[in-house]
């Protein structure tokens, strides 16, 4: 405790608590839409994207790369869940396509055009997030805030429409719901979380934040509201737990939250098997 007390006293642990915080609460109220929407992979292909984007960023010499990453990341995002019915590559394919192209691209570009002395750092980093959350500034950390209130806030604005979408999308454009606004709504809400969690896990492992705590909450919950809700209290514990495991023990920040949900995980798998509720 002692140990942990010292480490608090250090503000870049403060930013990425409080920054790990939000992204995984962020990431877990969308996660349950596009687990029951069967777009969960959907976090993967997005992150590749934002991958591909960050490598464009830095041969280009942009300065911010939020400039360059966010419109790439949310214009990928709306085609992927807008086209999904329309397309003549669906779904699971389309992701996939463009998860592996972009990743490709990305670190071509990366090898060839870089002008880092540290190449496998700078792709281990983006990968994994194995030390940009511990080197956030106050400007990071206060712009991960205002994007965080905002979309908490618009998710709770509008629950009953997202709920609606999530469950039938045809019922919902049949009494009169904009379904092609509040999906292009989530597209967008999801691009922002996508590169906001690039910090804090690392491209790779973003899914896992989506993904995790809605499956679950889903073991033990069966009404939205209550996966969601546990949903949320989950991701935000197995971040905390796993940021503070990481800093005491000296691990890689990203893999070792991803390694607390997939603990916290079989741990509801079993309780919802006993108790009969994850059948």
């Amino acid at each position: 405790m002692d140990k942990l007390m010292m480490y608090f006293e250090y503000p870049f642990v403060r930013y990425a608590l409080i920054v790990g915080v939000l992204i995984s609460l962020c990431s877990s109220l969308l996660g349950v839409t596009l687990v029951l929407k069967r777009f969960s992979f959907i976090g993967d292909g997005l992150s590749h994207v934002a991958f591909g984007a960050i490598a464009i960023a830095s041969v280009t010499g942009v300065s911010n790369e939020m400039i360059v990453v966010l419109p790439v990341t949310v214009i990928s995002a709306v085609l992927l869940l807008n086209s999904s019915g329309k397309a003549k590559i669906r779904g699971d394919a389309a992701i996939a396509m463009i998860s592996v192209g972009a990743l490709a691209f990305g670190y071509l570009l990366m090898n060839v055009f870089s002008a880092s002395s540290n190449l496998s750092g700078d792709v281990c980093t983006t990968l994994f997030g194995s030390t940009s959350i511990l080197t956030l500034n106050p400007t990071d950390v206060w712009m991960c805030i205002v994007l965080s209130v905002i979309v908490i806030a618009i998710f709770i604005v509008f629950y009953n429409k997202i709920f609606a979408v999530t469950f039938d999308e045809n019922f919902a454009k049949a009494v009169g719901t904009k379904s092609d606004l509040y999906n292009l709504m989530i597209a967008i809400i999801i691009a922002v979380i996508i590169v906001l969690a690039m910090n804090l896990v690392g491209s790779l492992l973003i899914s896992a934040l989506v993904i995790f705590p809605a499956l679950s909450a889903m073991r033990l919950f069966k009404s939205f509201k209550s996966v969601t809700v546990f949903s949320a209290i989950f991701s935000v514990s197995c971040a905390l737990v796993g940021m503070v495991v990481s800093i005491l023990g000296g691990t890689p920040v990203g893999s070792t939250i991803v390694a607390v949900d997939v603990f916290a995980f079989a741990v509801c798998y079993l309780v919802g098997r006993i108790t009969g509720r994850g059948n």
